[in-house]
């Protein structure tokens, strides 16, 4: 038979992402949004005397984008889950049983006479 333990029980499902994964996850994000930056400016550079509008949308988004990125890759790791949704608690045993009243405790109560 297997010897039951008195510790509680969580499931690790709600675990926070390992700081490596989440400095890598960062960094992708960072590299992505700089590619876009990238190919948005070249796309100004070559639109600009075909498709002015088009090229001045590409320029401001490859003006923004830098500062984008670098509050999202500084944001700083994701916030702690709270306590795990599914929580299986330890059994409650009382320590004593149901106690039997005393003779004291069923004896009515003395009344003073003066």
């Amino acid at each position: 038979m297997r010897k039951r333990t008195t510790t509680e029980v969580f499931r690790i499902t709600g675990a926070r992402q390992g700081l490596n994964d989440d400095v890598r996850g960062r960094q992708r994000r960072y590299v992505i949004s700089m590619a876009v930056r990238t190919v948005s400016v070249i796309l100004a550079a070559t639109l600009w005397n075909v498709e002015r509008h088009v090229a001045i949308v590409a320029l401001v988004l490859g003006a923004l984008l830098p500062y984008v990125a670098v509050v999202i890759a500084n944001a700083g790791r994701e916030r702690p889950p709270s306590l795990p949704s599914v929580f299986v608690p330890t059994p409650a045993q009382p320590a004593l049983g149901p106690g039997v009243p005393q003779a004291e405790d069923q004896a009515e109560p003395h009344t003073r006479q003066s």
